[in-house]
């Protein structure tokens, strides 16, 4: 079968194919990159060399488009890659110590079996074959090792997990933590905060003492003209006049002339500021102006229907003057989250350690001047609180106590009060998606263990400075 499925890849078609595929990575040298040595070598898994050519291959292999990885490269992506290069190494190591078995004849049974080559009458299709490899770009050889590699992997998670069936007493273990009802104390914690309209002169003051390099703002002073051919050439036409007009603008300015000079040399009309910031997030002119403060301090911005002309005369990092409203609320803001942080942190504190009672519970919610109850459903019942908040919730002991939010992020002080647990029903279909979910659990624990021991069996080794070549030659 392996044979008959690979003869495709000696046709005209497919050699043609091949080239076509082929012409990207000829074309795509690493020139320096690809030195003998250390110097060529990316990691080390055990006494195990990793090379450039190893992780420009296994790129190639993932047919990710070079500017993309241009794009993303202080996004870590070429980290991200190389991770799960080693991830594949560290797997291959492990299937061939298993000494696990694929022959060529279960293989192309699997390859048989695939969906993707199933026609309608439920038999394997050649002809779905062949275009699946077209489509992607295979030759026969490549589709077979990648689908290989897959099924040897699959293979290994089977050797570590397979077989697992789980005690009735932890399926339904599962499914009460998922099912049970939860009846809860909460108080929403907003009026034990300090009120933004009760924080005082004197404590913002305090607080801009405290933070005075953190808060410093950049103050512009700047002068622009808003330019469209109507201004500069007496017409509403974009013409070669017009843009030669504004190039010769730019060059002036470039070559330190004058601003003013210039703009009144073209009769253009010049607006000015001082001690400018912008109050709020709106795009305008000038808040495009402020953008440009540490980029370019004179030139022309294209707006698409016209041009801006400017020149930002002083940058002056400064702190904003209480008499801005702007900068009053924003440090009210501050002061408000940092003692809402505080009183949080000193609550959790106090749970942590064991020492909130039940008293001080009420006492928060006299102070707040109710406290409310609720039943939760189940830990997808999340009309109240966040899907995280419910994880914690799920996760405490009776008589309890925790912070959660809501989905607005309002803070909430929770007592558990009861647990009430409906015991699995006889429902096959039901203890059936209850027992795979147990299962999971398992494996995943397995799992984990597996990634414990894998980072204390193998020593892994990155050459920072071959990374940081590859990085390079990238930009």
């Amino acid at each position: 079968m392996l044979n008959s499925i690979r003869n495709f890849s000696k046709t005209f078609i497919a050699k043609i194919f091949l080239f076509i595929v082929a012409i990207p990575f000829v074309f795509w040298g690493m020139g320096d990159v690809f030195t003998s040595g250390n110097t060529n070598t990316l990691a080390k898994i055990n006494k195990k060399n990793l090379s450039t050519q190893d992780f420009i291959e296994y790129i190639n292999k993932l047919n990710i488009d070079q500017n993309e990885i241009k794009d993303r490269i202080d996004d870590n992506i070429l980290e991200e890659i190389l991770g799960r290069l080693i991830s594949n190494k560290l797997i291959e190591l492990e299937i061939k110590e298993a000494k696990l078995i694929i022959s060529d004849k279960i293989l192309a049974e699997r390859i048989k079996l695939n969906t993707n080559f199933i026609d309608d009458n439920g038999k394997f299709s050649r002809t779905k074959y062949e275009k699946f490899l077209l489509s992607n770009n295979l030759t026969a050889n490549e589709f077979e090792k990648n689908f290989k590699e897959n099924e040897f992997q699959e293979e290994l998670f089977n050797y570590l997990g397979g077989g697992i069936s789980s005690p009735n007493f932890l399926i339904n273990n599962v499914y009460e933590n998922e099912n049970k009802k939860i009846e809860v104390e909460f108080i929403n914690l907003e009026k034990s905060y300090l009120q933004k309209d009760s924080i005082k002169k004197q404590s913002i003051k305090n607080y801009i003492s405290e933070n005075i390099d953190k808060l410093k703002k950049d103050f512009i002073d700047f002068s622009y003209s808003k330019v469209t051919p109507k201004d500069l050439i007496g017409l509403d036409e974009y013409n070669d006049e017009f843009f030669n007009k504004i190039d010769e603008i730019e060059i002036n300015l470039l070559n330190n002339a004058n601003f003013i000079d210039v703009i009144k040399s073209y009769n253009l009309k010049s607006i000015s500021r001082n001690n400018f910031i912008p109050k709020s997030e709106e795009v305008t002119i000038e808040s495009k102006i402020y953008n440009q403060r540490n980029i370019e301090k004179i030139g022309v911005l294209d707006e698409g229907d016209f041009f801006i002309v400017y020149e930002i005369k002083n940058v002056d990092n400064k702190i904003p003057t209480l008499d801005d409203n702007n900068f009053e609320n924003q440090i009210k803001d501050l002061v408000f989250n940092k003692n809402k942080f505080e009183f949080n942190k000193k609550i959790l504190k106090k749970i942590n350690s064991g020492k909130f009672l039940d008293s001080d519970f009420k006492k928060i919610g006299l102070d707040n001047g109710k406290i409310e109850k609720l039943l939760i459903n189940s830990k997808n019942d999340n009309k109240k609180f966040t899907t995280d908040s419910l994880e914690v919730i799920y996760s405490l002991p009776l008589k309890s106590f925790s912070l959660v939010v809501d989905k607005k992020k309002n803070v909430y002080l929770i007592k558990i009060l009861s647990h009430k647990i409906d015991k699995i029903s006889k429902n096959n279909e039901l203890i059936n998606i209850y027992s795979i979910k147990s299962n999971n659990e398992i494996k995943n624990k397995i799992f984990q263990s597996y990634d414990i021991y894998l980072n204390s069996k193998y020593s892994i080794k990155i050459n920072e400075k071959t990374l940081d070549r590859v990085k390079n030659y990238f930009r």
